[in-house]
């Protein structure tokens, strides 16, 4: 079940709740756009991540997605926090809740909470169990929007695609998005397990359709037709991972400058909708 992130101050979070209502009505007015433009731009983003906005096109992907003011969101595997640093602070400054789809809630929580415990920054974080096992994300018909970023490989690979996708159409209310960004195969045919990282979008779509969630749209936002996917290390040999061998130990032999060059991986970019 969802839970409260740790070491986040109740003075904290009033300090933060002080400034809502200018902020809500701002984006009720209209400055919607400019708050989030100003979230991304923000020199508090770790230089790193703002970097990989010229490949991940976080305003215009969230834009396609239908992100609105208010929305309860679930960021699935959060991994290293990209959205995390972009989605809870806009959450919280427009009367929303971001909730972490986390694969550990043990120690990985723990180094979660810890990163992401500013209140004041990033509002009350809420996590949940999500994994191979997992239960509920969220009450029934609950949320407004599901993220699911690099990571549907990973359910394929692990065996819980139609779990994960399942969860997601229980939890997400009528009318309400799945939103997805992932490595996409095509024209490459689908791998069993998506051992390379690569996902068919054809898969993405029917197992999406068997829980019942319907593709509304998709999107070039993040093509890359430099991306031939055919790598030595699958996507990981792309930035940023830049993988150079099989067993994750850097080899300082391999040459980078063909994979730096073709930047990060092509990417889908679609939109669900659960049937009202």
């Amino acid at each position: 079940m969802t839970g409260s992130c740790g070491r986040r101050s109740l003075l904290g979070w009033t300090a933060l709740a002080a400034t809502a209502p200018s902020l809500v009505a701002r984006a009720a007015s209209g400055g919607d756009a400019l708050m989030l433009r100003g979230i991304i731009a923000s020199p508090s983003r770790p230089a790193a991540d703002r970097a990989r906005d010229r490949w991940r096109h976080p305003y215009a992907s969230l834009r396609f997605w239908g992100l609105r003011p208010g929305m309860t969101i679930i960021d699935l595997q959060p991994g290293a926090g990209y959205w995390t640093r972009i989605l809870a602070p806009y959450a919280a400054r427009t009367g929303g809740t971001y909730i972490a789809g986390l694969g550990d809630m043990g120690a990985g929580r723990t180094r979660f909470d810890g990163q992401f415990g500013d209140v004041a920054r990033y509002g009350h974080i809420r996590d949940v169990a999500f994994g191979p096992d997992s239960g509920a994300l969220a009450a029934p018909a609950s949320v407004d929007l599901i993220l699911t970023a690099r990571e549907i490989h990973n359910w394929i690979g692990g065996g819980y695609l139609d779990h994960a996708m399942g969860g997601v159409a229980m939890a997400l209310k009528p009318g309400g998005i799945l939103a997805v960004e992932e490595h996409r195969a095509d024209p490459v045919p689908q791998e069993a397990g998506a051992a390379s990282g690569y996902v068919a979008m054809a898969t993405v779509v029917q197992a999406a359709a068997h829980a019942g969630l319907r593709l509304e749209a998709s999107s070039e936002i993040n093509a890359n037709p430099r991306d031939d996917k055919k790598h030595p290390f699958g996507v990981w040999t792309l930035p940023p991972t830049r993988a150079s061998s099989a067993g994750g130990q850097p080899d300082p032999a391999f040459d980078h400058a063909k994979y730096d060059a073709i930047g990060e991986s092509d990417r889908m970019t679609l939109r669900f909708r659960k049937p009202a």
